[in-house]
């Protein structure tokens, strides 16, 4: 899809994905979840949503797409960190989704929760990459988050949380090579031009 065809289903959209947005909002606000050392967690979905509408014209196939797309960057960590279930997922994009878009968005939001773990490493192992790099747009979404959050540790965290910088910079080369899928369905592919802004930040 041209950037052009991507926008203006962007704008055409553009209620719908407020309401999506707004209902992510909500979600982790009634967990009382939290971003950094004092923003709600919106704050890191907005982020990662705007990634996306900045990137998605890279992989987006089809205009059907962008509603599951924008809902995934939304979503993402609904099951891993605000006790949805898939199913409530998949129940909740049905209000705004016909079903093949909202089974699409459930399975974006599920590959991107990590796996049960005692460590980092155990919670994002390798069957939990196989997942990413074997769902449509999974890949794309998961390197939103890493790019969203790798930026604000860069230039937020400072004190006892400043160590994630190092931590996201260390396990870069890692992390792209786990979630590159190699294939050329451009659903599975990730941006270069996304990737040079990722390796570009700084710690």
């Amino acid at each position: 899809m041209n950037k052009e065809l991507f926008q203006h289903c962007l704008a055409d959209n553009a209620e719908v994905i407020e309401q999506i947005r707004s209902a992510a909002h909500a979600l982790h606000d009634s967990v009382n979840q939290t971003y950094g050392d004092s923003h709600p967690y919106g704050f890191h979905l907005d982020m990662v949503a705007a990634a996306v509408r900045k990137y998605g014209h890279e992989v987006c196939d089809s205009p059907d797409d962008v509603l599951p797309l924008l809902f995934g960057a939304y979503f993402h960590d609904s099951i891993e960190d605000a006790r949805l279930t898939y199913n409530d997922v998949r129940h909740t994009a049905s209000q705004w989704m016909d079903a093949r878009q909202a089974l699409m968005a459930a399975e974006i939001v599920y590959a991107l929760t990590n796996d049960k773990g005692r460590t980092r490493d155990e919670r994002a192992g390798e069957n939990y990459y196989k997942g990413i790099r074997s769902t449509p747009y999974a890949p794309f979404v998961k390197l939103a988050d890493r790019l969203a959050n790798t930026s604000y540790s860069a230039s937020h965290l400072e004190g006892r949380k400043s160590h994630m910088k190092e931590v996201y910079q260390r396990e870069m080369p890692h992390f792209l090579a786990s979630i590159d899928a190699h294939q050329s369905d451009r659903r599975l592919c990730l941006p270069q031009s996304m990737i040079d802004e990722f390796i570009g930040i700084k710690s």
